[in-house]
């Protein structure tokens, strides 16, 4: 069994993609280039609006998918594919440099064919033309099923036109050509031509939030002729017609999406159509369901080579390992614990973006390492040897994209974890990462809609942010020195999930001095830090616990003091920066922030100004912000805490969310203001 290309899910619109509600002067307009032939009228290309500041543009893409008889008796896919654009300035070279995936199973593989690449630039008046040699496309091996070619324009300079066309074939009827209208650089004519024989069915999915400029379907007579090999014998030569409906869709001065905070993917909000190969329908009465169900393909992953199958077997060559492993633990639940823990802590993970494994289980229990569906049903092995239930649920990472509720799209997924129960109680577990403690998850696991793969109770599970509570615990204490205006503190603070595993990742990468030159940057002018300390850091399946000393010291030359009561925490800036988003935030999780301050006031200081405290709820019930302040004869107490119940919001509540930070970052920005005592 073998993955089709990964491509994230939004809007299922099969039935408005054959509708057309244009005139039909737009639905005869041809494509504005002629590939291969570039004119010094042709570099008369200038981008206006919201994407002025764009380094290149794409002048115009055109895609073509057909379907060939072939010379075994079957059909091969055809996908002509060409490109123009013009470089704008430096920063659009990025687009100059062009990838292609290549699909391979076995001894097929996708091929690609006429391969032309050039760039054009304006000397004198005059077109030159750089053409791409042939030895400067690379081959990359990416995984068992994709290698990349890949090419780099030669002769780049700004104000250049390049342009690419190439034709890839494929045995593989399951990768019919997906077509993206919308990516990060702007484009002014995208079009994608889709040449469908009746006797091949297709789900059709769109997504995105732009209309179609064109959308236009045709019905003709079609003529496939095909080779049916003889072996020894002689080749059987045929031909048969069918209808073929041919599909035309046309997207017109699209703009460029760019990635604001909190974001998935962008691949999940783009603008594009994919297919998903569903029915074979041959005239004379053959037909043959090529989708299928979650239980048959369940079945297949729990019987796959790559997957399941080592699953069902008695997997002894573990039992004199797991007697070391499993010493002293007398209960199903310690010896859960012990075997999740021996794989985290003694296993290196590869990769985190799988579906299948790379190795047999055997393999990677020798070897010590593997990708993370390596680890995860080597995990799920290890507990089934033990009488423990575990299965393992198949899922897509937040950057991968989203999977389809609607169709057993195996592409979609690309990664494996694994669930146990004991008793009645459930524990998803992912042993791929040295810093996720015992039932807990990475953020990237909580993408909505997975599936638990298993033959008793074949299932949906919902993975999703709003599970996930970012809740933080700030506490500072500043207590007047005994001499002199100074204070002295102490901070001590326990981080969310997300952030103490930060924390965990950099001080494993860098070292806890370098972490602790970080938070010291954060300081400045008459504010000290020392003695950083990380309680549980490598202790994974305890909260983390940070704190440090801090002295401050009034200039005493300054009559006035000023003093942030939110120290270096809290917002410093907007994190949405974009006047307006047609696409969802997407928060790692809830937030639930607390930040307490106790000081006293510096000897020989009164207080001049003080923030007013303030409490602003968000949509009424969904979430508020408290900016607390209270002053005593010889002392301030401060709180402020912010609280959001969800962690996904439309569109739509965009404005209101980013005026809600704005006030939150303007009120965590006021200062107390101390003035000395007059003598």
């Amino acid at each position: 069994m073998t993955p089709g290309k990964s491509y994230p899910f939004l809007v299922l619109c099969c039935a408005l993609l054959h509708l057309s509600a244009l005139a039909q002067d737009k639905q005869q307009e041809k494509l504005p280039v002629k590939f291969g032939k570039v004119t010094p009228e042709d570099f008369n290309v200038t981008v206006k609006g919201p994407d002025s500041a764009a380094g290149a543009v794409i002048i115009a893409d055109y895609g073509n998918s057909s379907f060939d008889g072939n010379q075994r008796g079957w059909f091969s896919l055809a996908f002509k594919h060409s490109r123009r654009i013009k470089i704008l300035r430096r920063s659009g070279f990025d687009a100059a440099t062009v990838t292609i995936p290549l699909y391979t199973a076995g001894t097929e593989t996708e091929k690609i064919e006429s391969l032309h690449a050039s760039t054009y630039t304006l000397e004198d008046g005059k077109v030159v033309e750089t053409k791409l040699d042939d030895k400067s496309i690379f081959t990359d091996k990416i995984s068992k099923h994709w290698i990349n070619k890949k090419f780099t324009f030669p002769g780049l300079k700004e104000g250049a036109i390049v342009e690419f066309t190439y034709t890839q074939t494929s045995p593989f009827l399951f990768q019919l050509q997906p077509w993206e209208f919308q990516g990060e650089i702007p484009c002014l004519w995208s079009e994608y031509q889709v040449d469908m024989p009746n006797f091949f069915q297709y789900a059709t999915i769109a997504q995105g939030y732009l209309p179609f400029y064109i959308s236009k379907t045709e019905t003709r007579r079609g003529h496939f002729f095909m080779t049916d090999p003889g072996g020894a014998g002689k080749d059987e030569r045929f031909s048969f017609e069918d209808e073929v409906v041919t599909h035309r869709w046309v997207m017109k001065d699209v703009p460029a999406m760019k990635e604001e905070a909190f974001t998935t993917t962008l691949n999940n909000y783009i603008a594009k159509i994919e297919f998903q190969l569903s029915r074979y329908n041959f005239p004379g009465g053959y037909q043959q369901d090529q989708m299928g169900n979650w239980l048959k393909w369940t079945a297949a992953l729990l019987k796959d080579d790559d997957f399941g199958a080592d699953l069902a077997k008695s997997n002894s060559w573990m039992d004199d390992s797991l007697k070391v492993v499993l010493k002293g633990a007398a209960t199903p639940l310690e010896k859960a614990k012990k075997i999740y823990a021996y794989v985290r802590d003694n296993f290196l993970c590869t990769s985190h973006d799988n579906l299948y494994t790379s190795t047999s289980l055997k393999t990677t229990f020798k070897n010590r390492n593997g990708n993370e569906a390596d680890l995860n049903l080597l995990l799920t092995a290890m507990l089934l040897h033990e009488k423990i239930n575990a299965d393992p649920v198949i899922l897509s990472t937040r950057s991968h994209g989203f999977t389809s509720p609607m169709y057993p799209l195996l592409s979609r997924y690309n990664y494996v974890i694994s669930r146990m129960t004991i008793d009645s109680s459930v524990y998803l577990l992912d042993a791929s990462e040295p810093w996720v403690g015992f039932g807990k998850l990475p953020t990237r696991c909580y993408n909505g809609l997975s599936r638990l793969i298993s033959m008793d109770n074949p299932s949906p599970l919902y993975l999703d942010a709003d599970a996930m509570k970012e809740q933080k615990t700030t506490i500072v204490f500043l207590t007047k020195e005994e001499k002199g205006p100074g204070l002295l503190g102490h901070l001590q603070s326990t981080p969310g999930f997300n952030e103490a595993s930060g924390i965990r990742v950099k001080v494993k990468e860098k070292g806890q001095q370098e972490f602790s030159k970080g938070i010291q940057t954060a300081y400045s002018g008459e504010i000290g830090f020392s003695n950083l300390e990380l309680d549980s850091l490598k202790q994974p399946d305890m909260p983390l616990a940070l704190a440090y000393d801090l002295t401050i010291k009034p200039d005493p030359s300054n009559g006035v003091f000023y003093f942030n009561p939110m120290l270096s925490e809290g917002y410093k800036e907007n994190p949405f920066k974009a006047a307006e988003r047609v696409y969802p935030v997407e928060m790692p999780g809830v937030i639930d922030e607390t930040y307490i301050l106790n000081m006293d006031i510096p000897e020989g200081y009164e207080v001049d100004e003080i923030p007013k405290s303030t409490k602003v709820a968000y949509n009424d019930d969904e979430g508020y912000f408290e900016y607390i302040v209270v002053k005593n004869a010889d002392n301030i107490q401060f709180r402020s805490r912010l609280q959001l119940k969800k962690a996904n919001f439309k569109p739509e509540d965009y404005n209101t969310l980013r005026e809600f930070f704005g006030f939150i970052v303007k009120k965590e920005s006021e200062q107390i203001v101390f003035k000395k005592k007059k003598a």
